[in-house]
């Protein structure tokens, strides 16, 4: 018996979009549910849908809004949002409420599978923890708490693992200053103490930090590990 294939809900008021995502998706063996608007989108969410697209522009219902009542019904399915070009408030905002990843329109098609890919296999490593992360030459443990570059050892100071250890935990996925901020120094909101440490770790993890290839920058909104093998 061959698996089911995989439910995706693509909310989006666009005739155009819809139309693209259903044909690009369909070849790539997901079953297709769609949403014109907020309404017909929280009816869809009975069907079971595995994952979410959500245009955060739609005309009943704010799409940040939308993706709130979302995430209250449902923690765990991932959700990748569709932006206009230069929202970066929108962006930062919507991660912020949960969505998983976001990208800004128009796309690519390769793009969007790439990141639907990510998303998924982040919601597999919340559900089953992995203890050991790899990534390229990168293999973080975090049950012995052994970071390796190759056959290199890494020596990561306390502040340096923490920072490493949040985004193993969330690899693939794009997370805000203000959540790293939160997760590591509770009172502190200067996103430049956090670019102190990413600078560091980079010096550390990467074989070039200045064109780094683990520890992505998402420009002006935060940043993101490359995703495990």
């Amino acid at each position: 018996m061959s698996a089911a294939p995989i439910k995706v809900l693509v909310i989006d008021d666009e005739p155009p979009i819809r139309k693209l995502l259903r044909m690009g998706l369909s070849t790539q063996g997901y079953e297709i549910l769609e949403a014109s608007n907020g309404k017909t989108a929280l009816e869809k969410l009975s069907e079971g849908p595995a994952l979410i697209i959500l245009d955060l522009g739609l005309p009943d219902i704010q799409g940040h809004e939308l993706l709130r009542t979302i995430r209250a019904r449902n923690e765990a399915v991932p959700i990748v949002v569709l932006s206009s070009r230069g929202d970066e408030a929108g962006k930062v905002e919507a991660l912020d409420l949960g969505a998983d990843d976001y990208l800004t329109k128009p796309f690519g098609m390769d793009e969007l599978l790439a990141r639907l890919r990510a998303a998924l296999r982040h919601q597999l490593q919340i559900q089953g923890e992995r203890p050991v992360f790899r990534a390229g030459d990168l293999s973080v443990d975090l049950v012995r708490r052994v970071v390796r570059v190759g056959e290199r050892d890494v020596k990561l100071s306390p502040k340096e693992y923490d920072l490493l250890r949040v985004l193993v935990q969330h690899a693939g996925k794009v997370l805000t200053h203000r959540f790293l901020l939160r997760e590591l120094w509770d009172e502190l909101t200067d996103a430049q103490y956090l670019r102190v440490y990413v600078r560091q770790l980079r010096q550390k993890i990467e074989a070039d930090p200045e064109r780094p290839q683990y520890v992505l920058t998402e420009t002006g909104i935060g940043y993101r590990l490359r995703a495990g093998d």
